[in-house]
């Protein structure tokens, strides 16, 4: 489904009922919309599993509607002989909450909606042809981003001025700006390049599910995300959210609240993906370059497949930047959730050692 999880299918939805399958975290990441990058973090899996399980339960007792249903614990899998093999069966009895997990989660139990194809030509995509097969059971066709805070570089302050979300500031100031109200902003889910919505077009592209809704739930998740994370000493910057629609209802879907997801700070110092995107922004400033130019060319071009006009491809990064990943992801999971469940140095030692790459 993703680059950098898995997805197994048990029961297939309906036009009138939900599926039921699973993810599965791999190690692999991403940056850029790459896809696939030529190496693996340790644990990663696992890490995006656990918080993301963790935020799911959270909303669940906020009462937000979700698709989730819980993790399948490998100990109860290996001990009625299944470990790694197909769970034909959903009601099996080894989906857990995180809490009854013996071991760090790598698959998240879920239940499906439908997801049509999204015809194209070139970069003209056709969404009522998405919707006419949709239904009302369907994963919106959107992300929905909800920012805390503006950094410099932000891609809103090349899109927006400060008036445009009713900041008393002529221009963007040079240093990162913390907002008193999150902004909440959509974007393409299923194009090849992302691109942000104005919120009439976000309102076509959703179909039978209202924006003002899709909104309120993105605020919810931010407000329940930020408050957990501040009592980890975490600020949280930025996030996302996707959703399905089903029988009138607006569900969290995908995963929330994560390194992948979301972007934290401790004490100034980035403890998300963003930390591996800088350093590769850093190390290899030829191959973003060379992104952002197949980007550009794709665009003016009015194609979709970017990648294929990127001249050059990631080199793998040292293995002191791979442990130091390891160990953020680890630290930061373990902080956040207030439990063990790594074995990793504290966060703020996990973070001392990226800080000094």
């Amino acid at each position: 489904m993703t680059s950098v999880k898995e997805f197994r299918v048990e029961r297939e939805p309906t036009a009138n009922t939900l599926g039921r399958g699973a993810f599965v975290f791999t190690d692999d990441y991403s940056v850029f919309d790459w896809g696939k990058m030529p190496d693996e973090i340790p644990d990663k899996g696992a890490s995006l599993c656990s918080m993301g399980a963790f935020n799911f339960e959270l909303l669940e007792d906020e009462g937000v509607p979700t698709h989730y249903r819980g993790v399948v614990s490998e100990a109860q899998s290996a001990s009625d002989g299944r470990a790694g093999e197909p769970r034909d069966d959903p009601d099996s009895g080894d989906v857990v909450s995180l809490s009854e997990a013996d071991e760090p989660p790598t698959e998240m139990a879920i239940e499906l909606t439908q997801v049509p194809d999204l015809p194209h030509e070139g970069r003209d995509y056709d969404y009522d042809a998405f919707h006419a097969a949709a239904g009302d059971n369907y994963l919106i066709p959107l992300e929905v981003v909800f920012r805390n805070s503006v950094p410099v570089g932000s891609s809103l302050r090349k899109r927006t001025t400060p008036a445009d979300h009713a900041l008393d500031f002529e221009e963007w100031p040079e240093g990162v700006v913390q907002l008193e109200e999150p902004i909440v902003e959509f974007s393409t889910k299923y194009e090849e390049s992302d691109r942000y919505l104005s919120r009439a077009e976000a309102d076509r592209i959703a179909g039978l599910a209202d924006v003002t809704e899709l909104e309120d739930v993105a605020r919810e998740v931010n407000r329940v995300v930020t408050e957990r994370a501040a009592e980890a000493e975490l600020v949280h910057e930025d996030g996302k959210i996707e959703c399905c629609y089903f029988d009138g209802e607006i569900r969290v879907a995908d995963v929330v609240g994560t390194f992948d997801e979301n972007r934290f700070t401790f004490h100034g110092q980035q403890v998300s993906k963003e930390f591996v995107r800088q350093y590769h922004k850093r190390t290899q400033p030829e191959w973003v370059e060379a992104v952002d130019a197949a980007k550009r060319e794709a665009e003016e071009r009015d194609v979709a497949d970017w990648k294929s006009l990127c001249e050059e491809s990631p080199e793998p990064l040292d293995d002191e930047v791979v442990a130091a990943a390891r160990d953020l992801y680890a630290a930061g999971t373990n902080a956040y959730v207030g439990r063990e469940l790594f074995d990793a140095p504290s966060l703020e030692d996990a973070v001392a050692e990226v800080r000094d790459l």
